[in-house]
């Protein structure tokens, strides 16, 4: 096991995240800081579980620990409240008590349902987030956000629930299409609009992809730009809502499509969309559209969607951060620099049309 970074997160619950490579060879190491001889709980997908679970359950086995499987289909279609009963009476089955761990082993969904079960099984029982996509690294895995989908929208059930730790092996991000690690690029060019010009321009005049040498600190950068927000504000009451710039358009653009548009592509085009009516209505910057434009076509993220302006709006009611009739769009003033800008939920629908 080569070196890796250690990041701090001082929220409530404070822990560790590591990112480096090798890590899942050597995972029994970083669980015996916390436990031994217990039952592990790995939840992880399809298509991971292919990939590294049987060596990450071959290391468990010869340490100590007793470990357990819970494999769902990869996939939005599998965050929803129906999954989590399932995994609750796997739990309960296999008599999983407080001193046991669960293990969430893949990338934004596994780590959201598993850290949701987590929180209400026995009233809460301790994970270890093990983020396998470079989204979930830089975005999902940190900040302690769990939840499932209703019908009517993303994330609608869930719980602030804060991992003992973070576990990222940069390793897994070799086995990724290009467009399922494009979608973490997209959250990092989100980063740097939001609070690092630096960070934008690095992503700006290059396209990031999984053999970059800088990807190790890229992902230690974001972590540590999204660790400062919710350090300040834990329960997403104020500034934390900037960290959703794109994500009122992207989705609603997830739940047009039925999740067939992955979350970071639609982050992508959401961010394009509301940076262009920004400038367009003179709240952003001159120019900061074509920044923005340009960075992301440089990683071969989409900036546009055939979907209608009636289309998008349509979910945009039941958007978690709507209250009452109002709603905290981000918008782009400047790279490095974003606010948010309240608008009536009937204005939103020109915010969209503009943007187009």
């Amino acid at each position: 096991m080569e070196n890796f970074i250690e990041l701090d997160i001082n929220t409530s619950k404070n822990y560790k995240i590591k990112i480096g490579r090798g890590l899942l060879n050597n995972i029994s190491l970083f669980l015996k800081k916390y436990r031994d001889n217990c039952n592990i709980v790995l939840i992880t997908d399809d298509i991971v579980n292919s990939l590294y679970v049987d060596k990450v359950v071959e290391n468990l086995s010869k340490n100590g620990f007793n470990p357990h499987r819970f494999i769902i289909e990869n996939g939005e279609k599998s965050k929803n409240l129906n999954t989590v009963t399932d995994i609750l009476n796997f739990l309960a089955d296999n008599n999983i008590n407080r001193n046991d761990i669960i293990l969430a082993i893949g990338g934004g969904v596994v780590g959201d349902i598993s850290g949701f079960v987590a929180s209400i099984y026995l009233r809460g029982i301790d994970y270890i987030q093990v983020p396998t996509t470079f989204l979930s690294s830089i975005d999902s895995s940190v900040g302690g956000k769990t939840g499932v989908n209703l019908d009517k929208g993303k994330n609608l059930v869930g719980s602030f629930n804060h991992p003992l730790e973070v576990i990222c092996d940069v390793d897994t991000f070799k086995t990724l299409d290009k467009e399922i690690f494009s979608e973490g690029v997209a959250e990092a060019i989100k980063y740097g609009i939001l609070f690092d010009k630096a960070l934008f321009n690095r992503l700006a005049t290059s396209e990031l992809h999984q053999k970059s040498h800088d990807l190790e600190e890229i992902i230690s950068t974001c972590v540590n730009l999204k660790a400062k927000i919710v350090q300040s504000d834990e329960f997403d009451k104020g500034n934390r809502q900037l960290l959703n710039l794109g994500h009122t358009i992207a989705h609603s653009i997830e739940k047009n499509s039925n999740f067939t548009i992955h979350h970071g592509i639609a982050v992508a085009i959401g961010t394009a969309i509301i940076t262009k009516a920004s400038e367009v209505k003179s709240i952003g910057q001159k120019g900061i559209y074509n920044k923005v434009k340009n960075c992301l076509l440089e990683n071969n993220l989409p900036i546009e969607i055939e979907y209608t302006t009636e289309d998008i709006y349509k979910y945009i009611k039941y958007d978690k951060k709507v209250s009452g009739d109002f709603i905290n769009l981000i918008v782009p003033i400047d790279i490095g620099y974003c606010k948010l800008y309240k608008l009536n939920l009937n204005e939103v629908y020109d915010f969209i049309k503009v943007g187009r």
